[in-house]
């Protein structure tokens, strides 16, 4: 059974840091790109960033660019998304998603996992 379980998630002031993980079970992520979106209360949800099997191309979203970093540790089955310089408008459930996403893309729900909740205030 394929699953994706985010941690991580919390409340943090403007302009702190915080690592995500996904770990994955049910298969191996070195066969996947992988992706994290959030998804804001009541907003549709937007994708963040994508990381390919071997994590040479990695491509992120302009509203983080410079700003967040993802990678991945395939002998954990493990993706993270260090998140640096945090603004109230990252606050969103964000999500694991198996496979590869962009600013016009993202994989259907059945390749979600349920998401860790970041919340971004002072």
């Amino acid at each position: 059974q394929v699953q994706l379980v985010e941690s991580g998630g919390s409340l943090v002031q403007p302009g702190g840091s915080l690592r995500l993980s996904c770990v994955a079970s049910g298969f191996s992520i070195s066969t996947w790109p992988m992706t994290w979106i959030r998804q804001a209360p009541g907003k549709g949800p937007e994708w963040v960033s994508t990381i390919n099997n071997w994590s040479t191309v990695v491509t992120y979203a302009d509203s983080v660019k410079g700003r967040f970093l993802i990678f991945r540790d395939n002998s954990k089955n493990t993706v993270y998304l260090q998140m640096n310089s945090l603004k109230p408008e990252d606050s969103a459930l964000y999500v694991c998603v198996r496979g590869r996403g962009s600013g016009d893309y993202i994989p259907p729900r059945a390749e979600w996992g349920r998401g860790t909740q970041v919340t971004v205030s002072s």
